[in-house]
């Protein structure tokens, strides 16, 4: 290990990148230990376990997400989740609307810079409408435990409302979450791995030190007494955790070789042999990005719900969609498969690797070119997509229900649950093969291997 990271490391490009990840998302972390003005943060994240309560809930959700941001009212509480949201609605306006996909399938370079502009305007319009409900929910808070707020910043009002916080609360929240865009943007051009994926996955492992001292906490190692959680609970758990780490690798690097052959044809003034070669299809082309979607969906209205308070009707909806229920669990399963076969329709190309298979010569035996290639093609990729999504769903969901079942706390759940492992080991599988193209580029073998210069 200590070998393979000093060959990473002996590539000049490879380490500038790696670190400019590294101070980036070190400069997320920061950001979560910040609280808005005006706001006492250890009271914040006392009162809001005692709001949350022991059952799973979208706020426990929220706050493992955004590396325990959400609970201390930090500057970055709202997370990358409404850059996420708003690249979900672009994505879908693009598949309803031809004229965009026209004009950025014939101008990529201009097409993405309009696409980025409305995506980063919609995420600021988003970010405030959901730090205003979290300043309303803060503000509820802070009158069932006064302290939260200090109250010199409540005494300044207009027409009896409170419009100082307010606009503290909403413009240090967008701000916080428009910093988090633009450093997601930045590791993504100038780091390694795609950066909004890795600032998720940061502060799901920033969740690793209090889930591993609740564990100990419920198994109750200082007393003869029997603890909440009992070592079969944890074996239990331990072995779920084996099997989505396995899961996950297996079904986001599987693959189906569909076999191609070629003519011959002339190359200069000779003729080249035929030859064999096979397209991979991925049997999970999307990779973990349908639980980043299907997650972010379910929050927002759900967020807008719970902080719209219990009496409402909105509230009271928000209370069937809660993690651990029959209806979130079904609605998280229908989302993963949407979002699963949207991602890869968009991806995915199959007109366009016909006409390059029919340009190069290349066909697939006992199929035609052109037409029936593609459509072989859309075939093929529409069953093991099925077969992808189908899975990738069950690990979403299995840790949480066995965690109902167990009676497991929240806490442990969250992080030994699907949602978490995946996007974790997704996001690391996919930085591992950038990190592995980048060593190849520079004519090395890898970092897998006993790396060498080639000569």
């Amino acid at each position: 290990m200590i070998s393979s990271i000093l060959r990473i490391f002996s590539v000049p490009e490879l380490k500038k990148k790696i670190v400019f990840t590294l101070l980036m998302l070190l400069a997320c972390r920061i950001g979560a230990y910040i609280p808005v003005p005006g706001i006492n943060g250890d009271l914040a994240v006392e009162f809001f376990k005692q709001a949350t309560g022991g059952s799973q809930n979208l706020f426990q959700l929220m706050d493992v997400f955004s590396g325990g941001a959400f609970a201390q009212m930090t500057i970055i509480a709202l997370g990358v989740m409404p850059y996420i949201s708003a690249s979900i609605i672009m994505q879908l306006v693009m598949a309803l609307v031809p004229s965009l996909q026209r004009e950025i399938k014939e101008n990529p370079e201009s097409g993405k810079r309009k696409l980025g502009k409305w995506i980063r305007i919609l995420t600021v319009i988003l970010a405030a409408f959901q730090a205003g409900i979290y300043a309303r929910y803060a503000l509820g808070l802070n009158a069932s435990h006064p302290g939260i707020i200090v109250p010199q910043i409540l005494d300044v009002r207009m027409f009896d409302f409170p419009w100082l916080f307010f606009l503290m609360v909403i413009f240090t929240m967008s701000a916080g979450t428009m910093i988090l865009m633009w450093i997601g943007e930045q590791i993504s051009e100038r780091g390694i791995g795609n950066g909004i994926s890795l600032i998720i996955t940061v502060g799901i492992l920033s969740s690793l030190p209090s889930t591993i001292g609740a564990i100990g906490r419920k198994l109750n190692l200082d007393s003869q007494e029997p603890g909440q959680l009992s070592f079969a609970s944890l074996v239990v758990l331990i072995a779920i955790f084996v099997f989505i780490i396995i899961g996950t690798i297996l079904i986001i690097q599987g693959q189906r070789k569909i076999p191609l052959q070629y003519a011959r044809r002339v190359v200069g003034r000779h003729e080249v042999q035929g030859g064999r070669a096979y397209i991979p299809l991925k049997v999970n082309y999307a990779g973990v990005i349908p639980v980043i979607f299907a997650s972010s969906f379910l929050m927002f209205p759900a967020t807008i719900g719970q902080l719209a308070g219990p009496e409402s009707f909105i509230g009271g909806l928000a209370k069937w969609l809660s993690p651990g229920t029959s209806l979130y669990s079904i609605f998280y399963v229908l989302l993963i498969i949407f979002f699963t076969y949207f991602w890869t329709a968009t991806q995915f190309h199959p007109e366009q690797i016909a006409s390059d298979m029919k340009k190069n010569g290349a066909f697939i035996p006992g199929i035609r070119q052109g037409k029936p290639t593609q459509d072989f093609l859309e075939s093929t990729m529409g069953r093991i997509t099925f077969a992808g999504a189908i899975f990738l769903a069950i690990i979403a969901v299995l840790p949480s229900i066995i965690g109902n079942l167990l009676n497991v706390d929240p806490s442990i759940s969250y992080f030994f649950g699907g949602t978490s492992l995946l996007i974790l080991v997704g996001v690391v599988l996919d930085t591992t093969k950038q990190v592995e193209s980048h060593m190849l580029m520079k004519r090395y073998e890898g970092f897998m291997k006993k790396g060498r210069a080639r000569t």
